[in-house]
């Protein structure tokens, strides 16, 4: 199902989670993730992370890559080596947001996860 969103545009005001992916055939490769951040308040922080799943039920203890803390807009890669985790079929988006200073205390971002198939992504570049 790559390349796809695995989260598409979102605003959020509080930590969760995106449904599951099933990944199919991409087990096993490596994975390009961008993450979009396209809204946010000053004084806040996002925290977005990538969990495993070999039966789409046990998500395991820690997530399989984390972005670095971000707190402004832009777009961010990383990626997820999955050869080391070959049996992982189904992946999900984990977030958590908070806020400090004046005014409300309620983070808000607005943002997004894509997922593409490093092979696929190093053929369009090279196209």
């Amino acid at each position: 199902m790559l390349p796809g969103f695995l989260l598409p545009e979102t605003t959020i005001r509080e930590a969760g989670a995106s449904a599951e992916l099933d990944l199919g055939r991409p087990q096993g490769t490596v994975i390009l993730l961008t993450l979009g951040i396209t809204r946010i308040i000053e004084q806040e922080s996002l925290d977005v992370s990538i969990w495993g799943s070999v039966d789409g039920k046990e998500w395991g203890a820690k997530p399989l890559v984390s972005f670095p803390q971000k707190f402004y807009c832009g777009t961010y890669q990383i990626l997820l080596d999955l050869t080391r985790h070959p049996d992982v079929r189904y992946v999900r988006v984990k977030w958590g947001a908070q806020r400090w200073g004046k005014g409300d205390n309620k983070p808000l971002f607005g943002f997004y996860v894509f997922a593409q198939e490093m092979k696929d992504h190093i053929l369009a570049v090279g196209a």
